[in-house]
Order: C-alpha cells, then sequence, then structure tokens
C-alpha cells in the first residue's frame, strides 16, 4: 500500500472514529435537552434531528468505504447493497433538507419585529416537526431508485457499470429513466441549496444593520457578538457556507467521476475522504457555538 493511498485510508478511519462519537454525543446532549424542558426549543429540534441524519451518514456510507480501502472484498451482497446505499442517500437528501430548515427558523427567528417575518415567528415552531416527517417521506420516494440501480460487487460481470464504489455498483437505466432521476435529484437539491443561501444572506444584512445600530447607541466598546441570536445565526451561516462549498465540490468531483474514460485512485479517494466531510465537521461547529456545550 502507497504512502498516500494510506493517508487516504487512515483519514477515512478516523473520520468514521471521531465523526461517530461526536455525533452520537450531539444527538444524546440534544435529546437530554429536549426531554428536561417543557417547551423545546425548536433550534433544539433541528440540530437533534440533523446530529441523527449525520450519524446515519457517517455509519452506512463511512464504514462500507473503511472496510473497503483496508481490503475488505465481496462484503456486501445486492440486497444489502440497495439498503445501505437508500439509506445513505435518504439521510443525505435529509441533511440538506435540515440544514435548509434550520438557515431558515434562524433567519425568521432575527428578524426584525416590524418586517414582514414577524407573523411567521409564532407559527413557524410548530411546523419543524411536521417538514422533518415530510421530509423524510420526500428523500424517501425521491431516492427509491437506489433500491432499484444499486447492486452487489459480485454481479459486476453481469451488468454495465456507470460508476464503481467498490462494495457496490451503481447500474446503468434507460436514458427517460437517468434524465428523470437527474432532474429530480438536482432540483432538489438545487432549490434547498438556493433557499438556505438567500436565508444566510439575509441573516447577514441582519446582522449588520444591528451590528450599526449597536455601535450608534452605545459606541464602538460596546459588542453584540455575545448575543444567543447573534451567535446562533453565526453558527448557521457557517453550516450552511460549509454544506454549500462541499456540495458543489460533490457535484463537479461525482461528474468528473462518471464522465471520465480512466480512473483516478487520488481523486476517488479525495472524493471518498470529502463525502461525509459535513457530517464530520458540523458537529465540531454545534459545539464551539453552544454555551451549554461549553459549560457541559
Amino acid at each position: 500500500m502507497e504512502g498516500t493511498e494510506l493517508s487516504f485510508n487512515i483519514a477515512i478511519l478516523l473520520q468514521i472514529i471521531i465523526g461517530s462519537i461526536v455525533n452520537v454525543f450531539l444527538l444524546l446532549f440534544y435529546a437530554s435537552v429536549i426531554s428536561a424542558s417543557h417547551k423545546p426549543s425548536s433550534s433544539d429540534l433541528i440540530l437533534a434531528h440533523l446530529a441523527l441524519i449525520n450519524t446515519i451518514i457517517v455509519l452506512t456510507n463511512g464504514i462500507p468505504k473503511a472496510l473497503s480501502v483496508w481490503g475488505w472484498r465481496n462484503f456486501l451482497d445486492t440486497v444489502r447493497c440497495k439498503i445501505l446505499i437508500y439509506l445513505y442517500r435518504v439521510a443525505r437528501g435529509l441533511a440538506i433538507c435540515s440544514t435548509c430548515l434550520l438557515s431558515v427558523f434562524q433567519a425568521v427567528t432575527i428578524s426584525p419585529g416590524t418586517s414582514r417575518w414577524a407573523g411567521a415567528k409564532a407559527k413557524l415552531p410548530q411546523c419543524i416537526i411536521p417538514f422533518c416527517a415530510l421530509s423524510w417521506l420526500l428523500n424517501m420516494l425521491i431516492d427509491v431508485t437506489a433500491l432499484i440501480y444499486m447492486t452487489g460487487p459480485q454481479n459486476s460481470c453481469s451488468v454495465r457499470l456507470i460508476l464503481d464504489l467498490k462494495y457496490c455498483l451503481t447500474i446503468s437505466a434507460s436514458e427517460a429513466s437517468a434524465l428523470a432521476v437527474a432532474v429530480a435529484l438536482a432540483f432538489r437539491d438545487l432549490f434547498f441549496v438556493e433557499l438556505m443561501t438567500l436565508a444566510s444572506g439575509y441573516m447577514v444584512l441582519v446582522l449588520c444593520r444591528h451590528h450599526r445600530q449597536v455601535q450608534h447607541i452605545h459606541g464602538t466598546g460596546h459588542s453584540s457578538r455575545g448575543m444567543p441570536e447573534v451567535m446562533a445565526a453565526k453558527r448557521v451561516i457557517a453550516l450552511v457556507t460549509l454544506y454549500v462549498l462541499l456540495y458543489g465540490r460533490q457535484a463537479v468531483t461525482l461528474s468528473v467521476l462518471i464522465n471520465m474514460k480512466g480512473t483516478s485512485s487520488l481523486l476517488m479517494n479525495s472524493h471518498m475522504v470529502l463525502g461525509f466531510a459535513f457530517s464530520f465537521i458540523s458537529p465540531f461547529l454545534m459545539i464551539v457555538s453552544d454555551r451549554r456545550m461549553r459549560m457541559f
């Protein structure tokens, strides 16, 4: 095993171990906060949901990759491969939905009381759980194609391959089916990415306006950085920025891998390492930006 490949393999293994521990810790922490509260915070519900999704992504995407890069072969049959990839893709779709929900919720929360969003502040918390349930249903329907077009590596000689994940294979579909799947996934991703980007941009404007007002009233010696809503908004903006950057990288890399004639081990390894980087990095952003976590 070459030094570069060994480095990638170690990076994947560390991401799985650390990512699983941190996400499970976050899930238990927010679950305890929610259960101890008579009226749970909407942001805590969303963050607990995101921690659960990140845990699923790390386990369903990370463990098979780790087993594959460390030499295990044919450890998944077709049925297990379909179920595993289906769970991963549903969780990936839920990650973008939850991040979008968090950004929209925080944008409405910090909006001025005189804005057009004032009426939505009281109604939005009641929509958190229904939206999460709807996002599960939506992504389970959109990603049902994984149950059709995925197969185990044992069938690699009898199918026409589109992408080889080492532990699972993506087989070809008809042009009409492939186009329909690509359009549905692209529409879902671009819609939520655009929505969370707009919400984050609005939060940046509100925070800049608030900062100028605070400086004007209290002078340059006063800072609003420690205010809970400001810290929460900065956390959401950081999460959205991270997701958008990683999503763009993943879309470009996957397109190159599918359309390139040869195979690039460096490109494939980097794609595998960064494939669940959001689920690995985002918990640390939550911990750093949550005062309760630091006190704990």
